[in-house]
Protein backbone atom coordinates (compact mmCIF):
# COMPACT_ATOMS: atom_id res chain seq x y z
CA UNK A 1 0.00 0.00 0.00
CA UNK A 2 1.45 3.34 -1.08
CA UNK A 3 2.34 5.50 1.88
CA UNK A 4 0.43 8.50 2.89
CA UNK A 5 1.29 11.79 1.71
CA UNK A 6 -1.68 14.14 1.38
CA UNK A 7 -4.76 14.81 3.54
CA UNK A 8 -7.50 16.47 2.69
CA UNK A 9 -9.85 17.81 5.27
CA UNK A 10 -13.83 18.84 5.54
CA UNK A 11 -14.04 22.21 6.79
CA UNK A 12 -17.69 22.46 8.66
CA UNK A 13 -18.87 19.58 10.73
CA UNK A 14 -15.02 18.36 11.29
CA UNK A 15 -12.82 21.46 12.25
CA UNK A 16 -15.53 24.22 12.69
CA UNK A 17 -19.08 23.93 12.95
CA UNK A 18 -21.04 24.31 9.77
CA UNK A 19 -21.29 27.66 8.90
CA UNK A 20 -24.66 27.54 7.35
CA UNK A 21 -26.54 24.42 7.87
CA UNK A 22 -29.64 23.56 9.04
CA UNK A 23 -29.10 24.07 12.61
CA UNK A 24 -27.99 27.80 12.18
CA UNK A 25 -30.36 28.62 9.33
CA UNK A 26 -33.23 27.62 11.88
CA UNK A 27 -31.33 29.67 14.43
CA UNK A 28 -31.83 32.21 11.97
CA UNK A 29 -35.17 32.05 11.50
CA UNK A 30 -36.19 31.85 15.15
CA UNK A 31 -34.29 35.45 15.66
CA UNK A 32 -35.22 37.09 12.90
CA UNK A 33 -38.43 35.84 12.77
CA UNK A 34 -39.15 34.26 9.14
CA UNK A 35 -41.49 31.87 8.19
CA UNK A 36 -39.29 28.49 8.07
CA UNK A 37 -41.00 26.56 5.19
CA UNK A 38 -40.95 29.96 3.07
CA UNK A 39 -37.31 30.57 3.70
CA UNK A 40 -36.05 26.50 3.46
CA UNK A 41 -37.80 26.51 0.00
CA UNK A 42 -36.20 29.18 -1.03
CA UNK A 43 -32.46 28.15 0.59
CA UNK A 44 -32.68 24.59 -1.09
CA UNK A 45 -34.02 26.16 -4.52
CA UNK A 46 -30.79 28.48 -4.04
CA UNK A 47 -27.95 26.76 -2.16
CA UNK A 48 -26.38 25.33 -5.54
CA UNK A 49 -25.75 28.54 -7.06
CA UNK A 50 -24.71 29.69 -3.81
CA UNK A 51 -22.11 27.64 -2.97
CA UNK A 52 -20.58 27.38 -6.46
CA UNK A 53 -20.26 30.84 -6.57
CA UNK A 54 -23.22 31.31 -9.26
CA UNK A 55 -24.77 33.57 -6.95
CA UNK A 56 -23.39 36.17 -4.16
CA UNK A 57 -24.24 36.46 -0.39
CA UNK A 58 -26.42 39.22 -0.97
CA UNK A 59 -27.87 37.90 -4.23
CA UNK A 60 -28.58 34.30 -2.00
CA UNK A 61 -29.86 36.83 0.69
CA UNK A 62 -32.29 39.19 -1.72
CA UNK A 63 -33.68 35.83 -3.11
CA UNK A 64 -34.07 33.44 -0.11
CA UNK A 65 -35.09 36.66 3.10
CA UNK A 66 -35.36 40.43 1.15
CA UNK A 67 -37.66 39.55 -0.88
CA UNK A 68 -40.24 41.31 1.30
CA UNK A 69 -39.69 44.04 3.69
CA UNK A 70 -37.73 43.21 7.04
CA UNK A 71 -37.79 44.89 10.09
CA UNK A 72 -33.70 44.21 10.15
CA UNK A 73 -30.42 44.77 7.59
CA UNK A 74 -28.92 42.83 5.46
CA UNK A 75 -25.77 43.86 7.59
CA UNK A 76 -27.82 42.11 10.78
CA UNK A 77 -28.71 39.24 8.96
CA UNK A 78 -24.74 38.70 7.60
CA UNK A 79 -23.63 39.58 10.93
CA UNK A 80 -25.29 36.27 12.97
CA UNK A 81 -24.61 34.05 9.57
CA UNK A 82 -20.92 34.65 10.71
CA UNK A 83 -21.83 34.29 14.06
CA UNK A 84 -22.54 30.81 13.55
CA UNK A 85 -19.26 29.31 13.00
CA UNK A 86 -17.24 28.67 15.88
CA UNK A 87 -14.36 26.26 16.14
CA UNK A 88 -14.10 22.55 17.05
CA UNK A 89 -10.88 22.94 19.35
CA UNK A 90 -9.77 19.28 19.71
CA UNK A 91 -10.24 18.66 16.15
CA UNK A 92 -8.41 21.61 15.22
CA UNK A 93 -5.83 20.25 17.40
CA UNK A 94 -5.11 17.30 16.01
CA UNK A 95 -4.98 19.09 12.46
CA UNK A 96 -2.25 21.07 13.94
CA UNK A 97 -0.33 18.24 15.08
CA UNK A 98 -0.40 16.64 11.60
CA UNK A 99 0.47 19.88 9.88
CA UNK A 100 3.74 20.82 12.28
CA UNK A 101 4.96 17.27 11.03
CA UNK A 102 5.90 18.96 7.64
CA UNK A 103 5.50 15.49 6.46
CA UNK A 104 2.22 15.86 4.55
CA UNK A 105 0.36 17.96 2.06
CA UNK A 106 -2.62 19.33 3.94
CA UNK A 107 -5.95 20.58 2.07
CA UNK A 108 -9.20 21.29 2.64
CA UNK A 109 -11.98 19.88 0.50
CA UNK A 110 -15.44 21.95 1.30
CA UNK A 111 -19.34 22.64 0.29
CA UNK A 112 -19.02 26.11 1.33
CA UNK A 113 -20.30 29.83 -0.44
CA UNK A 114 -17.48 32.29 -1.27
CA UNK A 115 -18.15 35.23 1.38
CA UNK A 116 -18.49 32.70 4.29
CA UNK A 117 -15.53 30.28 3.21
CA UNK A 118 -13.57 33.61 3.06
CA UNK A 119 -14.39 34.58 6.76
CA UNK A 120 -13.97 31.56 8.47
CA UNK A 121 -10.77 30.54 6.64
CA UNK A 122 -9.39 33.96 8.04
CA UNK A 123 -11.23 33.74 11.12
CA UNK A 124 -10.08 30.70 12.38
CA UNK A 125 -6.24 30.88 10.65
CA UNK A 126 -7.16 27.72 8.66
CA UNK A 127 -3.80 28.93 6.39
CA UNK A 128 -2.26 27.77 9.45
CA UNK A 129 -3.52 24.02 8.64
CA UNK A 130 -3.59 24.30 4.89
CA UNK A 131 -1.46 24.69 2.10
CA UNK A 132 -4.60 25.09 -0.56
CA UNK A 133 -8.79 24.96 -0.34
CA UNK A 134 -10.46 23.24 -2.78
CA UNK A 135 -14.01 24.54 -2.05
CA UNK A 136 -16.96 24.83 -4.01
CA UNK A 137 -16.62 28.03 -4.19
CA UNK A 138 -13.73 28.15 -6.17
CA UNK A 139 -14.35 25.11 -8.24
CA UNK A 140 -17.68 25.35 -9.19
CA UNK A 141 -18.07 21.75 -8.12
CA UNK A 142 -19.59 20.12 -5.06
CA UNK A 143 -19.11 17.14 -2.85
CA UNK A 144 -19.68 14.56 -3.57
CA UNK A 145 -19.50 14.85 -7.08
CA UNK A 146 -16.49 12.93 -8.23
CA UNK A 147 -15.10 15.83 -10.44
CA UNK A 148 -14.41 18.08 -7.51
CA UNK A 149 -11.81 15.27 -5.75
CA UNK A 150 -10.46 14.55 -9.39
CA UNK A 151 -9.82 18.11 -9.24
CA UNK A 152 -7.97 17.88 -6.13
CA UNK A 153 -5.26 15.09 -7.17
CA UNK A 154 -4.70 16.63 -10.40
CA UNK A 155 -3.95 20.34 -9.17
CA UNK A 156 -2.00 19.03 -5.86
CA UNK A 157 -0.59 15.87 -8.81
CA UNK A 158 -1.12 13.01 -5.85
CA UNK A 159 -2.40 9.81 -6.90
CA UNK A 160 -5.90 8.57 -5.26
CA UNK A 161 -3.84 5.85 -3.16
CA UNK A 162 -1.32 7.87 -1.62
CA UNK A 163 -4.43 10.39 0.20
CA UNK A 164 -6.89 10.55 2.95
CA UNK A 165 -9.78 12.13 2.49
CA UNK A 166 -12.24 13.00 6.07
CA UNK A 167 -15.29 14.06 6.61
CA UNK A 168 -18.05 13.89 8.51
CA UNK A 169 -20.45 12.64 5.65
CA UNK A 170 -20.72 9.22 4.56
CA UNK A 171 -22.02 10.05 1.09
CA UNK A 172 -19.00 12.53 0.98
CA UNK A 173 -16.53 9.79 1.87
CA UNK A 174 -17.65 7.85 -0.63
CA UNK A 175 -17.16 9.47 -3.39
CA UNK A 176 -13.46 10.36 -2.28
CA UNK A 177 -13.50 6.53 -2.13
CA UNK A 178 -14.70 6.12 -5.60
CA UNK A 179 -11.99 7.30 -7.15
CA UNK A 180 -9.36 5.05 -4.77
CA UNK A 181 -8.93 7.86 -1.90
CA UNK A 182 -8.46 6.36 1.48
CA UNK A 183 -11.13 7.43 3.74
CA UNK A 184 -12.15 8.27 6.95
CA UNK A 185 -15.39 9.23 8.49
CA UNK A 186 -15.30 11.41 10.99
CA UNK A 187 -17.49 10.84 14.38
CA UNK A 188 -14.72 11.68 17.27
CA UNK A 189 -11.35 12.94 18.03
CA UNK A 190 -10.11 9.82 19.57
CA UNK A 191 -11.69 7.78 16.65
CA UNK A 192 -9.95 10.22 13.99
CA UNK A 193 -6.54 9.68 15.90
CA UNK A 194 -7.04 6.30 15.47
CA UNK A 195 -7.99 6.38 11.86
CA UNK A 196 -4.90 8.75 11.36
CA UNK A 197 -2.49 6.31 12.72
CA UNK A 198 -4.39 3.25 10.84
CA UNK A 199 -3.63 4.85 7.86
CA UNK A 200 0.35 5.33 9.22
CA UNK A 201 -0.46 8.88 9.60
CA UNK A 202 2.13 10.63 12.15
CA UNK A 203 0.08 12.29 15.52
CA UNK A 204 0.59 12.95 18.91
CA UNK A 205 -0.88 10.26 21.31
CA UNK A 206 -2.30 13.33 23.06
Amino acid sequence: MAEVTTLFWDIGGVLLTNGWDETARRRAVEHFGLDWRDFEIRHERLVAAFETRQLTLHEYLEQSVFHAPRPFTVPDFVAFMLAQSQPCLRALRVAEEVARTTRYLMAAINNESLELNLYRIRKFNLRNYFSAFFSSCFLGLRKPASGLFQLALEITQRSAEECVFIDDRAENTAGARALGMRTIEYRSVPHLRSELRNHGVEVSLA
